[in-house]
């Protein structure tokens, strides 16, 4: 008994969907923050130095 048991288990494919989806999730984020992460350096160096540009004109 235990081992139909085990065998119905293991060929049970209902779920397998809602892994991959979630795995593919997983993987989109972590390139997401990656790319924040990489991206945001330039980012900030580039609006400093608007910063600095605009501030003359502003009286900041």
């Amino acid at each position: 008994m235990t081992m139909t048991i085990m065998k119905r288990f293991l060929q049970e494919e209902s779920g397998q969907d809602l892994v991959e989806y979630a795995l593919l999730l997983a993987l989109v984020v972590l390139a997401a923050v990656s790319g924040v992460g990489v991206f945001g350096v330039n980012i900030l160096g580039t609006w400093t130095s608007l910063h600095g540009a605009v501030s003359g004109y502003l009286g900041s």
